[in-house]
């Protein structure tokens, strides 16, 4: 996997690219980076493993759905921090959500947004990345969410019309959407689904 040559293309895409070689810097990164400010964290379980709620909460105000019921405020804040569920060689970002708040957040209404992911959420290209989102990443958080779906009995994304289905939204950010700024950190460790 040559991660040069994904940073070389996300930055033509207009994203400001960061790289580190594991979690624990990326987190430093992050919390030295972002004071002073509101901070809103979209459902990820790779922003889970960098550890920086509580260490957000020492210098901001922090909105994590996760922590507490304040979908609103992270939505409105002037920091946003999430992930991906999938990220191509040539820079489309895909992502999936349930309730639409985090794909939402991810495209509008931040100052600066920030998305974190994992060597293991690199794919070679927008299918084999569209793929990896739809049978890697959600059904891996329909298993976590304990749902009951097609694909947690099959493994595989079904196409299905059931009630608890978790991903109902996708988003391909084809490059950086005008009006705020985007962060890329990628993690030369597996993170998240």
């Amino acid at each position: 996997m040559n991660i040069d040559k994904l940073k070389n293309n996300l930055e033509e895409l207009g994203y400001i690219v960061s790289i580190f070689d594991n979690k624990e810097d990326a987190s430093k990164y992050l919390c030295d980076s972002i004071k002073n400010t509101s901070v809103g964290i979209g459902g990820s379980v790779t922003i889970q493993q960098l550890n920086l709620y509580d260490e957000l909460l020492k210098s901001n105000e922090v909105y994590w759905h996760w922590e507490k019921a304040e979908i609103a405020k992270a939505n409105s804040a002037d920091i946003y921090l999430s992930s991906v569920n999938g990220a191509s060689m040539d820079g489309e970002i895909i992502n999936i959500d349930g309730t639409g708040n985090r794909v939402a957040s991810i495209l509008y209404g931040h100052k600066k947004v920030y998305l974190v992911f994992g060597l293991n959420k690199i794919a070679d290209n927008y299918e084999l990345a569209l793929d990896r989102a739809r049978n890697i990443a959600a059904v891996k958080n329909a298993i976590r969410l304990n749902k009951n779906t097609p694909c947690v009995k099959t493994g595989k994304c079904m196409n299905c019309k059931s009630p608890e289905r978790i991903c109902r939204g996708l988003t391909v950010l084809w490059e950086k959407p005008k009006g705020q700024e985007y962060e890329i950190i990628i993690v030369k460790e597996e993170l998240g689904y």
